[in-house]
């Protein structure tokens, strides 16, 4: 009966869309005269603190992305990774195509490019932890709101969040029926479709079913094999069904989701770089690699998953509970040398890896006790679980195949209160207790590469590891009221990243490694307004944390390896400053700038660095040929982040014509823990143009855009243990597209 009732309401969905089509004429906007331009900034509410609350009010260092930046920002049909320097303090970058991105908020993140790397950046989306890297990757469409908050967030968002959290909310169903169709093409024979429909079935049930189409025909030539036009392409597809329920005394929200992508993994490039030097040579070409191996770099991962959300009104508060499951599976691979025997360049050997995901199962329960009252007290507490397992199979050219297991599992109480002293002055304090176990093994091992019949390779036995750990998390801010729309804030907090496994090395015949858990303690302080009569919005933040026993990856180097290891501390500091200023009525400024100086603090702590001749390190190397790195900076830690945007409005007859402009400058940045004269770069820009004319008579807007509009090419990633190879930005992209909207 479920399935039947199921599929029903899917056909009254799709109904309900075709009928939206169908009245592309008679339906007219809410106002059918243009309003006059309110020359004041709209109020942002934010649920940083898993309350609604306007973002003035939170004694946290968060910033936003409306949906104009954010249409803006993904207008080329970009992964998740396009936010990266969108926001001050935020980076994001991946070296495994469009999947498992990585993500770094004040300098903090991780370098590990395995499938079963932790991050001490969290993502979640409506709600829904995403875990493991290639749920973070899930696209982004029909989306309502994008807050990225900044600082350990231990407390409500439990562990793995020492650096902060990038939180996606999509749009949600709701009585009032609303549609949009939105298409685009552009470059490299790019076309991309989205739209949604939404609104009540019943008085009490309502819909909202959105999808998302996105292609890009492949564009870069092999020139080993002389293929034209073989990789780079993509065809990736996502839908989203979600139904509300609501009645006296509850609601109940059903998000069913799902992804289907083929694509390109990263594409590695051989010796794009000259010893002693960062910039790009002859050896690169954007639309040319010379691989003889890897197939082409293809890639494809699918992925589904399912929420189901209760929120109970009881006297003076609401019991919510979250009931979450993720599943994902799939694969890619990569000429990892980036060239072939005869070049770019020396490569002294050929390398190609496969990675495989599979049966990822991710299962999450949360349930929260939340006060709703108008009283000076506030309070939340609940419980959370989290289970996840999932096997990864690596395939290398030399040494076979190995298949490893990873089991996690995680439970945690927590509570949180805000006490409202006076009209000026709020407190908050929270605690959380965590327990995290996770479980590892082996398990098929295939020595059947070249390595078997040279006898390099032998099938390793390594037990099962189980490793645990318990945290207690806290936190403590202030928030004092200057005057109505400004504010002082500060805020101390401790959390915690879990202990990781990670056996990507035993495909090497290596064994895994385990580093321990590491914690983090940061204080911040700062101020927010909304100035020249609510026209002008300026947020800034100081910050100071400590981390204990950090955890990093040692990747690369001449052991060729992926190892964890823990530092004795790690320490950041800086500042980040956010605006949105209504210069006038038709024209709007935004942007900030932040500065976070990171250092590791381990006067023991070496890792192996690039090969002999290979590069040229910068730091002092003992007798065994490690690098001394205490004192460098993070690896992929930008010094500086700026970022601009802005838009001009021109009225014309029932619409206008909008001018958006953004600029994003990212600082100085190392690749790796040693410093090297080759892998780093400084100031990367990308800039972003787009000239759009609106219709508030017949609701559709079509417009011509650009990304990277000034075609740079920048230095995102190297390889440091065959040559001196590297990985680049997305290119230059112009299109046209198109969207209509239905009230």
């Amino acid at each position: 009966m479920t399935g039947i009732k199921t599929s029903a309401l899917v056909l009254a969905v799709r109904a309900a869309l075709l009928g939206a089509a169908g009245f592309t004429v008679t339906l007219q906007a809410q106002d059918t005269e243009q309003e006059p331009q309110e020359n004041k900034l709209e109020t942002i509410t934010i649920t940083a603190q898993k309350r609604s609350q306007t973002i003035q009010e939170v004694p946290i260092s968060v910033a936003t992305i409306s949906q104009e930046r954010f249409n803006a920002i993904f207008s080329s049909g970009d992964d998740i990774t396009a936010l990266a320097v969108k926001v001050p303090g935020l980076y994001a970058e991946t070296s495994n195509g469009r999947a498992a991105p990585r993500f770094y908020i004040r300098g903090l993140g991780n370098t590990d490019f395995d499938l079963a790397a932790s991050q001490p950046v969290s993502i979640i989306i409506d709600d829904v932890v995403m875990e493991n890297v290639i749920l973070k990757s899930f696209p982004l469409f029909d989306m309502q709101a994008v807050e990225v908050i900044r600082g350990p967030q231990g407390t409500l968002f439990g562990r793995n969040t020492t650096a902060g959290i990038i939180k996606f909310d999509t749009v949600k169903p709701r009585q009032d029926f609303d549609a949009y169709f939105k298409t685009g093409i552009g470059s490299f024979g790019m076309l991309n479709m989205e739209g949604a429909v939404g609104g009540g079935l019943t008085e009490q049930l309502s819909a909202r079913l959105s999808l998302m189409s996105l292609n890009r025909d492949d564009w870069v030539s092999n020139s080993f094999t002389g293929e034209k036009n073989a990789l780079g392409g993509y065809d990736e597809k996502a839908g989203r069904l979600q139904l509300l329920y609501e009645a006296d005394g509850f609601d109940v929200l059903l998000n069913l989701h799902a992804r289907d992508y083929d694509g390109t993994s990263t594409l590695f490039r051989a010796n794009i770089l000259s010893p002693g030097s960062n910039k790009l040579n002859d050896n690169y070409q954007r639309d040319t690699v010379a691989y003889n191996e890897g197939r082409n770099n293809p890639q494809s991962y699918d992925a589904w998953g399912a929420s189901l959300k209760f929120n109970f009104a009881l006297d003076g508060m609401t019991l919510t509970t979250i009931s979450a499951l993720e599943k994902a599976d799939g694969g890619g691979i990569g000429d990892i040398d980036g060239g072939n025997p005869t070049g770019p360049g020396f490569i002294p050997f050929q390398a190609v890896t496969e990675d495989q995901l599979r049966n990822l199962k991710q299962l999450t329960q949360e349930i929260r006790l939340a006060s709703d009252t108008n009283q000076a007290l506030s309070w939340q507490t609940g419980a959370f679980y989290f289970d996840s397992s999932f096997e990864v199979n690596s395939i290398d050219g030399f040494f076979g195949a190995t298949e490893v297991f990873h089991g996690n599992t995680s439970w945690a109480l927590f509570g949180q209160t805000s006490y409202q002293l006076n009209e000026q002055l709020t407190l908050t304090g929270g605690i959380r207790y965590t327990d995290d176990v996770k479980n590892f093994s082996v398990g098929q091992q295939n020595v059947d590469g070249f390595a078997l019949v040279i006898g390099a390779a032998q099938i390793q036995d390594y037990a099962p590891i189980k490793v645990s750990d318990d945290n207690i998390s806290w936190e403590l801010s202030a928030n004092y009221r200057l005057t109505a729309t400004s504010s002082l804030f500060a805020r101390l907090a401790e959390g915690f990243r879990a202990q990781s496994i990670q056996g990507r090395d035993v495909a090497f015949e290596a064994p895994p490694s385990v580093a321990a858990a590491e914690t983090i303690r940061s204080i911040e302080a700062g101020a927010k307004s909304d100035l020249l009569d609510n026209t002008l919005r300026l947020n800034g933040a100081l910050f100071y944390y400590i981390i204990d026993d950090m955890q990093l990856s040692a990747i690369g180097g001449e052991t060729q390896g992926n190892q964890l290891i823990n530092a004795d501390k790690g320490v950041g500091y800086g500042f980040e400053v956010d605006f949105d200023w209504r210069a006038t009525p038709y024209l709007t400024l935004g942007g900030g700038f932040s500065y976070n100086k990171t250092e590791l603090k381990d006067d023991s702590l070496t890792v192996a660095p690039c090969g002999s001749g290979r590069c040229t390190v910068r730091d002092p190397v003992n007798n065994d040929g490690q690098a001394l790195v205490s004192g460098n900076p993070f690896p992929q830690a930008p010094e500086t982040i700026l970022t601009l945007n802005g838009r001009y409005d021109i009225p014309v007859g029932n619409g206008e014509i909008y001018l958006y402009a953004d600029y994003q400058l990212q600082g100085k940045t190392n690749l790796f823990l040693y410093e090297s004269a080759e892998f780093n770069s400084n100031n990367n820009h990308e800039a972003g143009l787009r000239i759009a004319y609106i219709n508030y008579t017949h609701n559709f807007e079509v417009g011509v855009f650009g990304r990277n509009v000034t075609d740079q090419h920048n230095l995102k990633g190297a390889i440091d243990f065959n040559n001196l190879t590297g990985f680049v930005n997305e290119p230059r992209v112009f299109g046209v597209d198109f969207r209509i909207n239905f009230y």
